[in-house]
């Protein structure tokens, strides 16, 4: 039998075995195994049943790095189930290859299981068009020769209009109205680098207004120059002309050459002048594929975006005004807009335009992801009025998803988000750059992949790590053109 120091034998062996010499006593014990259950469940196990720090409403989204529990996490069922956030929304930052679309992916699976339909409003890689179709969804596929988006349908908000009545149909009206306004603004202010003056819009607002009088069908940008052209009496008023032609068509010259350029002859081509070649439906999971459009294009590629997600934000608010007047049973959409720095980018003013759009209340059923690299990404804007509009994104999210990111980025994060050391030191560490595998002559996995840190408000982060299923590894195979 062992004996302390003192020579004594003690009562009872320690935590770690019988101490002292010839005791034994372990220095390293492996943690016990754990499983997890309902208190329904484990009830019977009492005294060995502990209770857990994690949520447990929502997606299953990974397993804690600290005490291996299950992590349930999405900004939808946090909101509307759990309580625990005010806003249905989320902001992902991390830098490449670590895994920020897998984590939505997994979000967008387990929500398409609760009902929720998945909305990916232009995805560039592409990285969520074969979830989508696993999931049974529409993908639409844009592009140079391959597809086209018209800014001036209405989509599903025509059809929606001619089934309200009263306000309901006047109010949807106006919203479609709108979002084509600030949609032909956007891409002017594109081309342009700036966006129009307060009097083209003015011009374009009469424009509309009478070209949707005249035309019985679904226009495109051409009817719309062509009455800008004609002069009517209504646009000539607004442009304040002074009852002179000549005037107007100094006015308008600018504005009409704009337009033109959008009609097949400008750094845009013909993707948004001509009808729509396949239009959404609101009752299924949606993913506009602009994985076509090269990156040299960035322009294209920032009025296919912002095109998308102002197409996709009023088929939304046609179902939901639907879903209010009792005609359709209520839908909930979570929506995806990443590779978000690429659109705020593109041209002055496109911050704005960003802001109106992904301005969806919670009262409409909409949950929303908003997906970039790092915050530098919102700070590196030319104006500051613009980038403090672009910190807002983040400070109005419900939750923020952080993976690995590089040490500078700490500063300008935790004016934001409330990090502590501990917390900071995780990011900086899982950006580090993956190692190299002599023996198989290729680069080990990142260390960082996989692992987020959730913060909402001050509250502690909770660290966690996403592990793929086998049923997912195919869908979330984003290295597809690598393999042979």
């Amino acid at each position: 039998m062992a004996t302390t120091s003192s020579g004594r034998r003690p009562r009872r062996p320690g935590p770690r075995g019988w101490p002292g010499r010839g005791g034994g006593a372990w220095h390293y014990l492996d943690a016990p195994p754990e499983w997890r259950g309902t208190t329904v469940q484990v009830c019977g196990l009492w005294p060995y049943g502990a209770g857990s720090g994690t949520p447990m409403i929502g997606v299953p989204l990974g397993r804690d790095l600290h005490s291996g529990a299950t992590v349930c996490c999405d900004p939808i069922s946090w909101f509307q189930r759990a309580h625990l956030i005010s806003n249905p929304s989320l902001f992902v930052l991390g830098q490449p290859g670590l895994g920020k679309s897998t984590v939505v992916r997994r979000m967008a699976l387990g929500l398409a299981g609760y009902g929720v339909h998945p909305m990916v409003f232009g995805d560039l890689k592409p990285d969520y068009v074969e979830l989508i179709r696993a999931v049974d969804g529409q993908v639409i596929t844009l592009g140079r020769g391959r597809g086209y988006l018209n800014v001036l349908d209405p989509g599903e908000s025509r059809t929606a209009a001619e089934r309200l009545t009263g306000e309901a149909r006047r109010a949807l009206l106006a919203d479609a109205h709108g979002r084509r306004l600030h949609m032909v603004s956007a891409l002017i202010t594109i081309l342009r680098r700036e966006p129009p003056s307060d009097r083209e819009e003015t011009i374009l607002n009469a424009a509309l207004k009478i070209l949707d009088e005249r035309h019985a069908g679904i226009p495109v940008l051409g009817d719309l120059v062509q009455i800008i052209k004609d002069a009517p009496e209504g646009v000539r008023a607004v442009a304040l002309d002074r009852g002179d032609l000549d005037r107007y068509r100094d006015i308008t010259e600018a504005l009409e050459s704009s337009l033109t350029a959008l009609l097949g002859e400008g750094r845009l081509g013909e993707t948004f002048a001509h009808p729509t070649s396949e239009p959404m439906q609101r009752d299924r999971p949606v993913c506009f594929d602009v994985s076509s459009i090269d990156d040299s294009e960035m322009l294209l590629q920032a009025a296919a975006l912002l095109s998308c997600w102002s197409y996709g934000f009023g088929a939304v608010a046609a179902a939901q005004a639907l879903a209010d007047a009792g005609l359709e049973p209520q839908r909930h959409y979570f929506l995806v807009l990443d590779e978000l720095w690429r659109v705020l980018r593109a041209g002055t003013g496109l911050v704005d335009r960003v802001d109106a759009l992904t301005r969806l209340n919670r009262q409409r059923g909409v949950g929303m992801a908003m997906i970039t690299h790092t915050m530098k990404d919102l700070l590196s804007l030319p104006g500051e009025e613009d980038r403090m509009k672009a910190l807002g994104y983040v400070e109005r999210a419900g939750m923020v998803i952080c993976g690995g990111l590089p040490k500078e980025e700490m500063p300008r994060l935790t004016q934001i988000v409330d990090l502590s050391g501990t917390e900071r030191g995780m990011l900086t560490a899982w950006s580090t750059p993956p190692g190299w595998d002599t023996a198989a002559s290729a680069e080990t996995e990142p260390p960082g992949r996989g692992n987020f840190l959730v913060k909402v408000g001050g509250r502690p982060g909770i660290a966690l790590h996403v592990d793929l299923t086998t049923a997912e590894a195919d869908v979330n195979d984003t290295n597809r053109k690598w393999q042979n």
